[in-house]
């Protein structure tokens, strides 16, 4: 099995709602999300897949919707206030926690027709969440 992994750096505020600790407030970090493709062999190229395609489409689309905006649930009470200061946001279904950010990422990348197996999301440079399918 060959893989290969692209690491796309960008920043993000959320807040995580019933919550009991400090990130119930609206907070930023400087995040690192790591996409990781496999396939059993190699194109003609001899490559995965060319990690230019990865950034073309990936970083893309966090730069685009990710990328220095609040994500933030739809019901969180700061949404409407936000949006009336004229605030970046990407609204979610789920709690903006690393983890969900982590599939939000794999699901887009897999749409997109990436073999991804896993991909991580870095909060701090001590904290980081992965999501993988289950097999």
């Amino acid at each position: 099995m060959f893989r290969v992994t692209r690491q796309i750096d960008f920043c993000y505020g959320h807040r995580l709602l019933n919550y009991d600790g400090k990130c119930k407030y609206l907070h930023g970090h400087n995040g690192r999300a790591i996409i990781a493709i496999e396939a059993e062999k190699l194109d003609d190229r001899g490559m995965v897949l060319d990690f230019s395609d990865i950034k073309r489409v990936v970083s893309r689309w966090i730069d685009d919707n990710l990328d220095h905006r609040m994500l933030l649930h739809r019901d969180d009470p700061a949404v409407p206030v936000l949006r009336q200061m004229g605030e970046p946001l990407f609204l979610t279904d789920t709690n903006p926690t690393a983890e969900n950010i982590a599939k939000l990422i794999f699901d887009f990348a897999v749409s997109q027709g990436f073999p991804v197996v896993e991909t991580h999301l870095w909060e701090t440079p001590n904290c980081f969440a992965t999501y993988a399918p289950s097999k």
